[in-house]
């Protein structure tokens, strides 16, 4: 028999077993509540206490004393601690308790709540199954089958819902009880006698009702009630109770089935940059812990925020008013000057029942783009903006896109569909499409004959007197600042009355011979072409000759002697003719130019008759030649050829009535009078 002291690590404090005692009575039902299952505090009190004993079992025998100690999560408490036995404040206020009755109690702190209640049995019997003190969810527990005489028990067997789950004979068991768990615990020791009979003795029944490691987390906000759009910082709340500050919580929080910020975290914290309001959105969090894995889950809470209605609602326009070019997109901006949540914006042209766009987020300004702007989308805008408390209507503004001309139109108006020289003439641009003011430019082959503006739009016009110079090619040009445009080319054709003509003769004679081939020369000096030119001798038509090109005109006459007289010529273009002055003419007899043009002829004529004769000689004297030039041969018979005498024959050729030379030289003797021998000479 010996008394046994041992020191078991697992516990916060040594242990001491004493000797056996005598077996004692039988096992009775033992109720121990080691730490009472917190229920939930409200948000932002105090920590509990956690009330630790020493030696660390709440069972104990019969004039065994327990000494209770306070704690907090900084501390054991040395002063000032509130004791309680039954929920009855005890006097005794240090950080110590000596107790040695059995009954529920608790303690307290200046920076702690009450704590959970400890339930301390003394009891009477032989033999106590104990259990380490405090016991946390997932934790381990020593149990402990403990006699009055130790050194009399020879094994120690431990029950857990009346099956074996191990035995030992001087050793502890370790058990990890699950929170609320029903179990049931029991052990027997068993020794002998000295005449060697053997004896058992059980322990009453213990179930172990096990501390939550933590309690079930609680959200709070902060504020309270925020500000749509303010930020708001998220709390997931619990507490580890102080024995076990080394294990470490980790948090995450959710806004219905999504989590927020990056998901799990060391902090308890979340801070929200801008809260919405969004209906009826739930919030809650879930706190863990890695080593042993408990999650725990909080209730879920709405959080209540206050919403600021909208107001000074305002449309801005992009580019400004007055700036806006047809073709460019324009940005509608609405924005407000106050107002949280979510905005509903949208725009709209008076005029129109149907809304040109609506956009809803969390903004306080909105833009809407209108591609390609068009002249018929002028008019007066305006935008509205509602969070749910109607809609509030901003000012409106016209809009009027400003419109790049068009290519004008260039248009020639006279008193004529031909123009004449003298004529005024009106030029009219005109471009139809275009913001006013417009400047329009003349131009004559591309030089600027001068401008005109239309302050209201629409078409201006510059008038022209014309001259022949004034022919060729007009444009004009349109220019409003926003574009340039030039016209297409139009031709105008200045047509100028013939002038008097002025005849002249060639040869420039006062006075001609019968026979002469005199040039009738008319022509004006100014006029369009075509030009129609008539000849007259004494007011009678001789002919008449077309000029296209413009210029003068002649006519060739063979004079006789009823040729003497006046001449004169006219002029005309379809716009009126006009005569020339008039030139006199007069005819005398045979001029010596004709005598000698006869003998000239008759002379040629007898020269090539003599000139056919000497040819026809020299023919046949050749062929006399070639002749004698074979003399006779001897054939081997002997026979001689003798050669016969050459005739020469000469040919004098008469002129070929057909022959064009002839009926040249006949149709130019035609013209002369008084000539006899002429054709006979030609013909011979």
């Amino acid at each position: 028999m010996f008394c046994e002291h041992r020191w078991d690590r697992s516990l916060a404090f040594g242990e001491t077993v004493f000797p056996c005692p005598r077996p004692g009575p039988a096992p009775m039902l033992l109720w121990l509540l080691l730490i009472l299952a917190p229920g939930r505090q409200p948000a932002g009190a105090l920590p509990k206490a956690l009330l630790l004993l020493k030696p660390p079992w709440s069972t104990a025998f019969e004039g065994e004393t327990v000494t209770l100690f306070c704690k907090d999560h900084h501390s054991l408490a040395w002063e000032y601690v509130s004791w309680y036995h039954n929920e009855t404040p005890l006097r005794k206020q240090s950080g110590r308790l000596q107790i040695s009755k059995s009954g529920h109690y608790r303690c307290k702190t200046q920076r702690s709540s009450l704590s959970d209640p400890v339930h301390v049995q003394f009891l009477p019997d032989w033999l106590v199954l104990q259990a380490s003190h405090p016991a946390f969810e997932r934790d381990k527990v020593v149990l402990r089958c403990r006699g009055k005489e130790e050194e009399d028990i020879m094994e120690r067997t431990y029950y857990k819902n009346e099956e074996k789950i191990g035995s030992s004979y001087n050793s502890n068991i370790t058990v990890y009880p699950a929170f609320n768990d029903d179990s049931t615990y029991r052990c027997t020791a068993s020794g002998m006698y000295i005449l060697g009979m053997s004896w058992t003795e059980t322990s009453r029944p213990l179930k172990i009702q096990v501390q939550e490691l933590f309690p079930s987390p609680v959200l709070t906000a902060s504020p309270s009630w925020p500000i749509e759009g303010s930020p708001v910082t998220l709390t997931c709340e619990t507490w580890l109770p102080p024995l076990t500050s080394r294990t470490r919580l980790q948090f995450c929080f959710f806004k219905e089935h999504r989590a927020l910020g990056a998901g799990w975290s060391n902090s308890p914290e979340l801070q929200i940059p801008t809260m919405w309001s969004e209906g009826t959105a739930s919030y809650w969090c879930q706190a863990r812990t890695v080593i042993p894995r408990i999650l725990k889950t909080s209730p879920r809470s709405q959080i209540r925020v206050h919403r600021v209605p909208v107001s000074d609602v305002n449309l801005e326009t992009q580019p400004p008013v007055g700036q806006l070019i047809e073709g460019e997109d324009l940005v509608l901006i609405c924005s407000v000057a106050a107002g949280t949540g979510t905005v509903t914006f949208s725009w709209h042209r008076e005029g129109s029942e149907r809304s040109l766009g609506r956009k809803t987020q969390n903004a306080l300004s909105a833009e809407l783009r209108i591609a390609s702007v068009r002249e018929q989308d002028a008019g007066r805008y305006y935008c509205a903006a509602d969070n749910l408390d109607g809609p509030v209507l901003s000012k409106r503004i016209r809009i009027t896109p400003r419109v790049p001309v068009s290519r004008p139109v260039l248009t020639i108006r006279g008193p004529r569909s031909q123009a004449v020289e003298g004529d005024v003439v009106e030029l009219r641009c005109e471009a139809q499409r275009g913001s006013p003011p417009i400047l329009y430019r003349f131009y004559h082959e591309d030089v600027p004959l001068g401008s005109s503006s239309a302050p209201s739009g629409g078409e201006a016009s510059l008038n022209l007197s014309l001259t022949a110079e004034h022919s060729g090619n007009y444009s004009c040009e349109a220019n409003n600042s926003l574009r340039v445009q030039r016209s297409k080319m139009v031709s105008l054709s200045i047509t100028v009355p013939v002038s008097h003509p002025v005849l002249t003769l060639n040869p420039d004679v006062a006075q001609a011979m019968v026979g002469d081939v005199l040039e009738l020369r008319c022509e004006a000096q100014r006029g369009s072409p075509p030009i129609l030119y008539w000849f007259y001798h004494e007011d009678v038509i001789l002919g008449n000759t077309s000029a296209p090109f413009g210029g003068g005109a002649s006519f060739n006459l063979s004079l006789t002697t009823e040729h003497s007289g006046n001449y004169s010529c006219g002029a005309d273009n379809g716009l009126g003719a006009q005569s020339s002055e008039t030139v006199s003419l007069n005819i005398t007899g045979l001029c010596k130019n004709k005598v000698t043009h006869i003998t000239v002829g008759v002379i040629g004529c007898l020269l090539s008759m003599l000139g056919l004769a000497a040819t026809a000689a020299l023919v046949g004297r050749f062929r006399t030649q070639r002749k004698s030039a074979h003399s006779p041969r001897t054939h081997q018979k002997g026979e001689v050829f003798h050669q016969e005498p050459a005739i020469v024959y000469s040919e004098v050729k008469r002129a070929d009535p057909y022959d064009p030379a002839r009926q040249d030289r006949e149709e130019a003797a035609e013209g002369y009078e008084n000539v006899p021998c002429t054709s006979l000479a030609l013909d011979h």
